[in-house]
């Protein structure tokens, strides 16, 4: 089961790469999207492997969490584009 993480991780790779090589805002937040529900799912993965369920409720408070945090970051920025 450890190749399935090795393979989730080496998929984090892709947005990361894309974040460090892209100047535009929206599509760094895209891949900081990504990575944040990449590693929510792998956080669940590993939950399940272990059998605890407090590590899972931590993955989708992450996966809850993190995505609308980014959400209300790229209103704000729109809001900023419009009004400058």
């Amino acid at each position: 089961m450890s190749w399935i993480l090795l393979a989730m991780i080496g998929a984090l790779l892709i947005p990361i790469y894309e974040a460090w090589q892209d100047e535009d805002i929206w599509q760094t937040m895209l891949a900081f999207a990504s990575i944040s529900s990449k590693t929510s799912v792998m956080i669940l993965f590993a939950s399940v492997l272990r059998d605890d369920w407090m590590i899972g409720v931590v993955g989708v408070l992450i996966l809850c969490v993190g995505n609308a945090a980014l959400m209300l970051l790229a209103h704000i920025l729109r809001r900023l584009n419009t009004a400058a």
